[in-house]
């Protein structure tokens, strides 16, 4: 179990800020797929209406938007809008024209959150092709330059033809987005992250940037937990999902997971709220979807540099991930719902074993979308 310590260096590491030693290198309109609503995270009545309801909060206070020229565009269903598109920035530094930063206003989340695009190389010769989508999530706390920062992704996707996305993990938020629509004492309202990735995003990308229903998702450490987790609760919107140095405990660890008791409620009062999130025991969800799990044992391994990525120098964290990804594994081969595992052994929580796996399961994801 987590203890305190150990959850605050979890949330510290969010990969938000790992500079791993890896160069930064990722219509006609057809009918329309299903709505992915959320799965209720409180009371079923009054989370479902809460979600079917979400409309612009008029006593928020959005940040200022940018000063890049506003994108025209479909909205959402419940307003969620691009208002600022900036090209050719990669890890903030780096320029490479299939980059896309956008600006969204979503009312789901009730502020500005950016949103990082790789674009298939045919994407500007092709304008009425649909393109498959990869669904990028960083750790705790995390941001939409956190996967072009500190990996290859932009070079080990280039001959692909995935549009690659890469939101927001909530990093200025207490706890950031955790994955999933914040309970709020049972008032809903914001900070509702599930519906803002897999509702509102999808939608502004279907309607705005060609967008397919060929669908995967993959995360680092929370990010990985938010693959899982999102792939089972809305079963069937992705072919793949994938976690690297995933997280899966959230009961092992209340303090990490639930931030004043805001996010799930209390886990004895609002026990069917926790268990709606726990991966292991929703993993029959799974079946069908194509699985990769990874991670290492805690001990310093080839690719470990703390001058240059000064995380889990004790290994502690990635001995925790270890046993909860085990743990997770054990339950998806009883429920005998095939995963590819990469258990490497030697390596700690560090940003190049991320870039590794993400490499190694690259053909995984390609194979379940059909590419």
């Amino acid at each position: 179990m987590i203890n305190r310590r150990l959850a605050t260096l979890v949330a510290l590491i969010g990969l938000a800020a790992v500079a791993c030693g890896g160069t930064a290198t990722a219509t006609p309109t057809p009918p329309p797929t299903p709505r992915a609503t959320a799965i209720p995270t409180g009371t079923p009545a009054a989370a479902t209406a809460a979600i079917a309801s979400a409309t612009p909060d008029p006593t928020r206070t959005p940040n200022p938007p940018p000063t890049s020229a506003p994108t025209i565009g479909q909205p959402a269903d419940d307003g969620a809008r691009i208002i600022a598109v900036d090209k050719n920035t990669l890890g903030g530094t780096v320029s490479s024209a299939r980059v896309r930063d956008l600006t969204i206003d979503s009312p789901a989340v009730g502020r500005i959150v950016q949103v990082q695009l790789l674009l298939p190389n045919r994407f500007d010769a092709e304008p009425s092709t649909r393109w498959p989508v990869l669904l990028l999530l960083p750790g705790s706390g995390g941001g939409h330059l956190d996967w072009t920062n500190w990996s290859d992704v932009e070079t080990l996707t280039a001959p692909t033809d995935l549009l690659v996305v890469i939101p927001d993990a909530g990093s200025d938020d207490s706890g950031g987005s955790s994955y999933t629509d914040w309970w709020n004492g049972g008032a809903g309202g914001l900070r509702q992250w599930e519906t803002f990735h897999l509702v509102e995003l999808r939608q502004l990308l279907e309607r705005n940037w060609n967008a397919g229903d060929r669908r995967a998702i993959a995360g680092v450490s929370a990010g990985g937990y938010g693959a899982i987790e999102y792939a089972a609760r809305q079963r069937g919107l992705f072919a793949f999902a994938g976690a690297y140095s995933g997280v899966f405990d959230p009961l092992g660890n209340v303090d990490f997971w639930n931030p004043p008791h805001d996010m799930w409620g209390d886990p004895i009062a609002q026990a069917d709220v926790w268990k709606a999130h726990d991966p292991l025991l929703n993993a029959a969800a799974l079946k069908g979807t194509a699985l990769f799990v990874a991670y290492g044992n805690g001990k310093p391994g080839a690719l470990d540099n703390y001058a240059v990525s000064p995380y889990d120098p004790s290994g502690e964290v990635e001995r925790e991930v270890a046993a909860e990804s085990a743990a997770l594994v054990k339950r998806l081969h009883d429920l005998k719902i095939p995963v590819t595992v990469d258990a490497y052994g030697n390596g700690t929580h560090n940003g190049p074993y991320v870039e590794r796996d993400f490499e190694r399961s690259l053909p995984l994801i390609l194979k379940a979308l059909g590419e």
